[in-house]
């Protein structure tokens, strides 16, 4: 029998329905970076009034997934390299902090959930996943970093832009599939072993940021690439 009591049940308004909806549908892929959001449509489909799509839509453009404005459309955020210079500075900043402070503190408990997701994602790859599944497996071993680095501010922080990373890896991943799917396994199993290893907190600072930096320089490679060629771009090999 569960001893723990009943957590009361938490009302959430229509717009936050909206919100969750979309921004799913986005990070599955649904709604390419670039692709309209069109309030009507997403009100006859989500059986909601449009004052709950416009509401939905401010939440998601608070968090960076989408790009509106006066007479202008509503979209899916298509990265810039401004905005990805922006998003993996701060990124690689907080990934830092966040793996140095696990070392210090994770429990065996949360070291056992990172493994655990690692070989998820191997058995994922291997039976040849979609893009979504693996960024999320991805995103979530992260998570897992923070909530094991036990920082509250330093997690809200990383909540703040993480739906943005998130856009923005699928956006990187959606141009050049290859370079991701061959070092999203090996990358993470490092991370893991260093954050179980402990010790080495220079190691794992430059692990943190290379993780991150391989990520920046391909997406800008792969955008600065698009406009210049009619040849499918291809990702650049990931640094040594």
């Amino acid at each position: 029998m569960n001893d723990e009591p009943l957590r009361k049940a938490v009302r959430r308004g229509l717009a936050d329905e909206v919100a969750d909806r979309v921004r799913d549908a986005i990070l599955d892929g649904h709604y390419p970076p670039g692709s309209p959001l069109r309030e009507v449509e997403l009100a006859e489909t989500l059986g909601v009034s449009r004052g709950a799509v416009r509401e939905g839509l401010a939440q998601l453009q608070r968090e960076g997934l989408i790009r509106t404005g006066w007479h202008r459309p509503t979209t899916v955020v298509a990265a810039t390299a401004v905005d990805v210079e922006e998003v993996y500075r701060v990124r690689a900043a907080l990934d830092r902090l966040a793996a140095v402070t696990a070392m210090r503190r994770a429990t065996p408990a949360q070291l056992d959930r990172l493994d655990r997701l690692v070989d998820e994602m191997a058995a994922e790859l291997a039976a040849g996943a979609g893009v979504p599944r693996l960024l999320a497996l991805d995103m979530a071993f992260h998570d897992r970093i923070y909530e094991a680095a036990g920082n509250g501010r330093l997690t809200a922080a990383w909540q703040a832009v993480r739906s943005q990373v998130f856009l923005f890896q699928l956006q990187r991943v959606s141009l050049a599939q290859g370079g991701y799917r061959a070092l999203v396994v090996d990358e993470h199993r490092e991370l893991a072993r260093l954050l179980r290893a402990g010790g080495d907190e220079q190691e794992l600072d430059r692990l943190a940021a290379e993780h991150v930096d391989t990520a920046r320089r391909s997406l800008l490679a792969l955008l600065a690439d698009r406009p210049t060629t009619g040849q499918p771009p291809t990702e650049p090999p990931a640094s040594p």
